[in-house]
Parts: C-alpha cells; structure tokens; sequence
C-alpha cells in the first residue's frame, strides 16, 4: 500500500477510534457520575482517558508515516 492511501485509510480510521473513544468514554463518565464516585476517583479518571487515547493514534499516525517499500 503506498503512503499516500495509508494516509487516507489511517485519516478515516483516526477519525472513527476518537468518535468511538469519545463515545465510549463519555458513556463511563456519565456511570461515574450516577454511581457517586468520589471526586478523586473521578479526576484519575479524566486524566487517564484524557491521555489514553494517545497511545492507537500514535500508532496510527507512524503506521501511516512509513515509507513506501
């Protein structure tokens, strides 16, 4: 597969991990939130799923950065 359509292909995929990561984290925030964590609780919460989602974009993006063979 040449560069040029890993971009498009990862450009898609990328797009749809953060519309499902976001869905799915909203989804166990808004659990949290009914079940009465406490605030710490919460708050190790939103950090982690705040930078979790780094880690497949990451490797999406050099996935999609490699030269062409």
């Amino acid at each position: 597969m040449t560069q040029r359509k890993r971009k498009l292909v990862g450009t898609v995929l990328l797009l749809l991990l953060i519309t499902a990561y976001a869905v799915l984290a909203v989804a166990v925030a808004v659990v949290l939130q009914v079940r009465n964590v406490s605030t710490t609780v919460e708050l190790i919460y939103y950090v982690v799923a705040g930078l979790l989602w780094v880690l497949p974009a990451g490797w999406l993006i050099a996935w999609m950065q490699r030269p062409d063979a």
